[in-house]
């Protein structure tokens, strides 16, 4: 039976020394988000706090789910825009 257990952690032993060499470093700088993608997470949070203050009527007049709903608060808000 020693030969087992001496086996196992001959065997062990170069996986638990490579884990630090094989580990990812977090990225040091992060990429700043582009023109497009900040005014499309700005009209998701405007269209989102404006979802959230619609009553349940309200809700189901513009648009029974939040999908549709979304769509029709972002092309008002790009009309708005242009």
């Amino acid at each position: 039976m020693p030969f087992r257990s001496i086996l196992v952690a001959c065997l062990a032993a170069p996986l638990l020394l490579a884990q630090p060499v094989l580990a990812k470093e977090p990225a040091a700088t992060a990429k700043e988000p582009s023109v497009s993608q900040s005014a499309a997470r700005q009209r998701q949070k405007t269209c989102g706090a404006e979802w959230r203050a619609l009553s349940v009527a309200d809700k189901a007049a513009k648009g029974p789910k939040w999908p549709q709903y979304f769509s029709k608060c972002v092309k008002r808000l790009k009309e708005q825009k242009a």
